[in-house]
């Protein structure tokens, strides 16, 4: 797509206009399309780009009234988007594609994080230092994860798994405990209480899902519109909020989830932007909300080399590319 922000945000302005949404979605006629998100947490500086969208109205001027609605441990988007009960959330593109296979509608619009931020989080004095050399390790994650597969097959090691619990206590009292952990989060919080960590990144060990935005099947073939103007206006939202002035949208965070202050916040952005998880690498051709049809394959073959695909559902199943953003001008 060639065609710039600014051009961008007429078109979908003008087809939102033309009303081919308009009688199937609630909304009075000339008002804002109501529209919801579903995230897979609590508010934090990970969604940033969707609040900044909402807090400096670029979502408004797009046609849109957009609501984000926090996730948590049952955040349940795929479920929730399957069921038309959101029109959109976010997650791993892995986990989508399972979610596909298992029968549920739906279909991959844009990348949200051109590289996952999971990771493994140890003492910086654990021995530990490499992937093999988890072999026979405990490690507190989600059950059943794909990376666990993967690195389990690619390193031939096993890890003894233990139900991940979302707190930190056992990492704080455990000099030699491993559990998951997003570079962008869990390691502020170590510090702050005066350990010093390091991390695995999962995604160089060559398991790299993107993290994205998806909607259902229905969804997207009654409201392409709407799916238009979302990508395009999330994607600014991201590119401003990581680069440009973002006190509005972490206030909104800030209100949403009383546990975020400002030095957290500022901590995660700070790590988005050095590993550049959200804008990936120009060189590669990576930048805000790209999606590459060879990386969806080649985590369609991963996935189906660990067994956890039966049946791999062909790309576009499951995967859209015709309401990609363009590429920030800043980054051309």
């Amino acid at each position: 797509m060639s065609t710039g922000w600014a051009g961008l945000a007429g078109v979908v302005v003008l087809a939102l206009l033309a009303g081919c949404s308009r009688s199937e979605l609630p909304g009075k006629a000339g008002e804002p399309i109501p529209v919801m998100l579903q995230t897979d947490w609590y508010a934090q500086a990970e969604h940033g780009g969707f609040y900044q969208a909402v807090a400096t109205g670029l979502y408004r001027d797009a046609g849109l009234d957009v609501t984000i609605n926090q996730g948590g441990p049952g955040a349940f988007g795929t479920q929730k988007v399957a069921t038309g009960q959101t029109a959109f959330a976010i997650g791993r593109s892995d986990d989508v594609l399972l979610a596909v296979q298992q029968g549920l509608p739906l279909v991959i619009v844009s990348a949200l994080m051109q590289h996952d931020p999971q990771a493994l989080l140890l003492h910086a004095d654990n021995p530990v230092s490499s992937f093999p050399e988890l072999d026979g390790k405990t490690v507190m994650t989600t059950p059943g994860a794909a990376w666990v597969r993967f690195l389990e097959a690619k390193f031939k090691i096993r890890l003894n798994i233990v139900p991940l619990n979302y707190g930190l206590a056992q990492f704080m009292a455990d000099r030699n405990f491993i559990q998951q952990c997003f570079i962008t989060n869990e390691p502020y919080f170590v510090r702050k209480n005066g350990i010093e960590p390091k991390t695995l990144l999962i995604s160089e060990a060559g398991y790299d899902p993107y993290r994205v935005i998806f909607t259902s099947q229905k969804f997207l073939r009654e409201h392409p519109d709407v799916v238009l103007a979302f990508v395009a206006a999330s994607a600014r939202g991201w590119h401003d909020f990581l680069k440009g002035e973002n006190r509005a949208a972490k206030a909104l965070i800030r209100a949403d989830n009383d546990k975020m202050d400002e030095a957290f916040i500022d901590f995660s952005v700070q790590v988005m932007n050095a590993s550049r998880l959200v804008a990936g690498d120009p060189a590669a051709g990576e930048y805000i909300g790209k999606l590459k049809p060879e990386r969806l394959q080649a985590q369609i073959k991963a996935l189906a080399d660990v067994g956890m695909l039966d049946k791999p559902p062909p790309l576009e199943r499951f995967a859209s590319f015709a309401f990609l953003p363009p590429r920030p001008p800043d980054e051309k």
